[in-house]
């Protein structure tokens, strides 16, 4: 769901009149500009290293550019092709411009794409991986590249990587009334894009589940919404509410087994519920006669973050489930607040601001409650952290066209994400599965 309150009810009407009426093309694939990043990236070189035609290197490399923290230096200007440490001439690296070296062995063994990594600092001659190097093993070359530079991102940065993960898009074609919608999952650089749902009506609010293995969305199959779960290595897909009204707005349990909903009923008035996946209990959360949608878990599982217009206007709030304590509004400073999502340690809610007359995205600090703008877009929407919480995407859009940002917590790098076809909406960026 993109908009709560009455604004919200209006998009879902919207979009139980399209149908469309054209064939379905093939898997639309993202590229990736990097539009900003820190005023003097560190300069890094990556030693030549290719597994199965696969530049590990190159992919490595471009792993760590796009960040805006780092500087790749060109093949061509290294000094040599050492694959040890102990091989490593630190002087002549360093006169080549390098801070930071990266080597690694690479190989195929029992199936899988191995590697052991050396990474040195050349600044202090020290070594940040053992003596043996850090073993590593992925089920591609390509996969083990996005390994690599997640080891480096945490030796350095002291931040774990999130290369190696995934995300989940909406990517929408053609103009109404005859548009197509596919559901995408792809690399966090947007290679290896595969299309997990392809449908004439349309989707929303994918949500991934705590293990990875599935996702939730919002599909107007039959013109009326549903919720799915959809196992992804399998495709086996589960219609979980149908109910009368609207169904919309899933969002996992931390353990997986739940999911917390926006339902209508025959009443027409967004309430948030909680659907126990096994037994199909549904329990009903909230029951004011405000506009109640967007639900996100709190990190233990015992309690939902909220949009609500109970106030007169969009603000998040907090409640305790079986508590009957009130919900706690949590935002202020800003007469429109929603689609709250918080991150992964728990500290910072990410949500849809109104800034100065227009749509972006903020991250307010929980516990002190001071909140900061983080995009510059005139209508940002939907958040999704990274799992190691650096990084948030969102949708926007760039001269007329749906594109998705993906932003520094600490705002100082961005890179876009454009479609080579139609429009991108409704990031989820999935969780750490390995």
């Amino acid at each position: 769901m993109r908009v709560p309150g009455s604004r919200s009810l209006l998009a879902f009407a919207t979009l139980l009149t399209l149908c469309a009426a054209m064939t379905g093309p093939a898997t639309a694939q993202l590229h990736i500009d990097i539009t900003s990043g820190v005023t003097d990236p560190v300069p890094v070189a990556i030693a030549p290293m290719t597994l199965a035609g696969q530049d590990i290197a190159e992919v490595t490399g471009a792993d760590l550019a796009r960040t805006g923290r780092f500087r790749i230096l060109p093949s061509a200007s290294l000094p040599s092709q050492p694959q040890h440490a102990a091989d490593l001439d630190r002087a002549s690296w360093r006169a080549a411009g390098a801070d930071y070296v990266v080597l690694a062995r690479v190989a195929a063994a029992a199936g899988r794409s191995v590697a052991d990594v050396d990474i040195v600092n050349l600044l202090t001659n020290q070594r940040l991986t053992p003596a043996a190097g850090h073993r590593l093993a992925a089920a591609s070359p390509r996969q083990l590249a996005h390994l690599i530079a997640d080891l480096f991102h945490e030796k350095v940065l002291g931040i774990r990587g999130a290369f190696a993960t995934r995300l989940a898009y909406v990517s929408v074609d053609g103009r109404p009334p005859a548009q197509h919608y596919q559901l995408i999952v792809a690399d966090a650089d947007g290679a290896n894009a595969r299309t997990v749902l392809d449908s004439r009506q349309p989707i929303m609010s994918p949500a991934w589940s705590p293990d990875g293995e599935w996702l939730a969305y919002v599909s107007f199959e039959g013109r009326v919404s549903g919720v799915y779960v959809q196992r992804l290595r399998s495709g086996e897909r589960r219609r979980v509410s149908a109910r009368v009204g609207i169904n919309g707005a899933p969002a996992w349990s931390p353990d997986g087994k739940r999911l917390a909903l926006t339902l209508s009923g025959s009443a027409g008035n967004l309430d948030i519920y909680v659907l126990d996946l096994a037994t199909q209990g549904l329990s009903r959360v909230t029951t004011d006669p405000a506009i109640e949608t967007e639900p996100t878990w709190t990190s233990d599982g015992t309690g939902l973050y909220f949009t609500s217009d109970r106030g007169g206007a969009p603000q998040i709030y907090r409640m305790t489930l079986g508590s009957a304590e009130a919900a706690k509004r949590i935002t202020f400073g800003s007469r429109y607040n929603a689609r709250s999502r918080l991150s992964p340690d728990g500290k910072s809610l990410a949500c849809v601001t109104l800034d100065n007359g227009k749509y972006r995205v903020a991250l307010q600090d929980i516990a002190s409650g001071v909140s900061r703008v983080l995009s510059r877009g005139s209508n940002d929407e939907s958040p999704s952290f990274s799992p190691n919480g650096a990084a948030l995407i969102f949708a926007g859009r760039d001269r007329g066209q749906g594109t998705l940002t993906v932003i520094s917590t600490d705002g100082l790098s961005t890179q876009r994400l454009q479609s080579d076809r139609g429009e991108v909406r409704e990031p989820a960026w999935g969780p750490f599965t390995y």
